[in-house]
């Protein structure tokens, strides 16, 4: 899981400046919301190919394809993109490093729903989840903060690969190959991987809870993501926090949601997934979207209460960690191919917000956005019955029967 930290670090300490680095260099923010709009793409496709990937050659391979992929397209990007200040170049170059994150780290999430016994499936994607928030988006956030007064934009955007070449290395040393019983992952023939990747589309109507799954699995994220793009003009400009009390505003939000990350997968083991996810996932977040607007409004300029708030939407964020649990769970013949459908749904979370945003904005300002997403995470609730196993369907309709006589 160290790996994971690390990776992640080196992939999100980007995320906090290379919007504004790009204007700087006189790029439009037009061209630099394309160049995002294009990452976003190869983004979900490799989320959604990492999965299947892994079923067919092991996470191992597709983890080390993950690493090269990051550090090749990143030079790439920093010397031909940035460095000549050529649109094409970076759009190529940084759109191909897409792949490279969640090859990376969602063949490793597959590595670990094989390795992991069933009934604390959830306790170890929580802490998954810890360390990939941990690092993209505190780690990730906060090391730039540190250095870039001394090495500069493109220094630190440099010193990012050190953090991915040494997360990559340890990760691909962890990995092995097998699962829980020593039995090994992927190693099929060419036959059996166009089998592998058929699944990894058909498996949508043929298991309809998969598919509900990785559509929750969308929503799960949207606002987060979503929320990075109008918040921190509305809380700069509407709230009149400066740009640094945001910054750490966020920070303590993304440390909420990597702690919660890892309490709701326990809780989730204790008293259900399910029930976590759809009390205090789906309900929790819709709640928590329209706080995130009104109470700071009626507060003001309250750093206290901003904070308080923050932590609060980390944390209803967090309680759909066990659906990386169920959803393995659904398909247990085909768990990378389940997976691979969760981890598409988290790469779809990064339009779904946005363009929430977006629409919402522009018809009814930041009050509109806040229920649009409330709104949408209640609706959200009414996807949770698909999501019982057939051992949890089987023991109710058992329940039933005795009842009966």
């Amino acid at each position: 899981m160290l790996a994971i930290l690390i990776f992640m670090a080196g992939d999100g300490v980007e995320q906090a400046f290379l919007s504004k680095y790009m204007v700087d260099l006189g790029f439009s923010i037009d061209q630099s919301a394309l160049v995002f709009s294009i990452y976003g793409i190869t983004l979900a496709l490799g989320s959604w190919l990492a999965g299947v990937l892994s079923e067919a050659y092991g996470p191992r391979r597709i983890m080390l394809a993950g690493l090269v992929i990051w550090v090749l397209f990143e030079i790439g990007f920093l010397v031909f993109g940035l460095g000549q200040q050529n649109l094409l170049m970076i759009l190529l170059m940084y759109g191909i490093r897409g792949f490279g994150y969640p090859l990376f780290a969602f063949a490793f999430i597959v590595w670990v729903a094989y390795i992991t016994e069933e009934h604390k499936l959830a306790t170890a994607m929580g802490w998954f989840f810890f360390m990939f928030s941990g690092g993209i988006g505190f780690l990730g956030a906060f090391y730039p903060s540190i250095v870039i007064d001394v090495f500069g934009y493109m220094g630190t955007l440099w010193s990012s690969l050190i953090w991915i070449i040494l997360g990559g290395v340890i990760g691909i040393l962890a990995v092995d190959d097998k699962d829980i019983d020593g039995n090994p992952i992927g190693g099929k023939d060419s036959r059996q991987t166009i089998s592998v990747l058929s699944k990894g589309i058909t498996i949508l109507w043929k298991r309809p809870k998969v598919a509900a799954g990785g559509i929750l699995r969308t929503i799960n994220t949207s606002a987060w993501y979503g929320y990075v793009v109008i918040l921190p003009v509305f809380f700069t400009s509407v709230l009149q926090f400066e740009t640094s009390q945001w910054l750490l505003i966020w920070s303590v939000c993304s440390l909420s949601n990597m702690v919660f990350n890892v309490i709701w997968g326990m809780i989730g083991d204790k008293v259900g997934w399910l029930f976590v996810v759809r009390w205090f996932g789906c309900v929790g977040s819709a709640i928590a979207c329209v706080v995130f607007y009104y109470v700071p409004l009626a507060y003001g300029n309250h750093f206290g209460v901003a904070m308080g708030v923050a932590v609060f939407f980390g944390c209803a964020i967090a309680a759909f960690t066990p659906l990386s649990a169920i959803l393995p769970s659904l398909a247990p013949e085909d768990k990378g191919v389940a997976m691979s459908i969760l981890n598409l749904g988290a790469g779809l979370s990064s339009f779904v917000g946005p363009v929430i945003v977006g629409v919402a904005n522009a018809a009814f300002g930041m009050e509109g956005v806040a229920w649009a997403f409330g709104i949408l995470y209640l609706t959200s609730f009414a996807l949770t019955p698909m999501l019982k196993t057939d051992a949890q369907v089987q023991s109710k309709s058992a329940g039933r029967t005795a009842i009966a006589r």
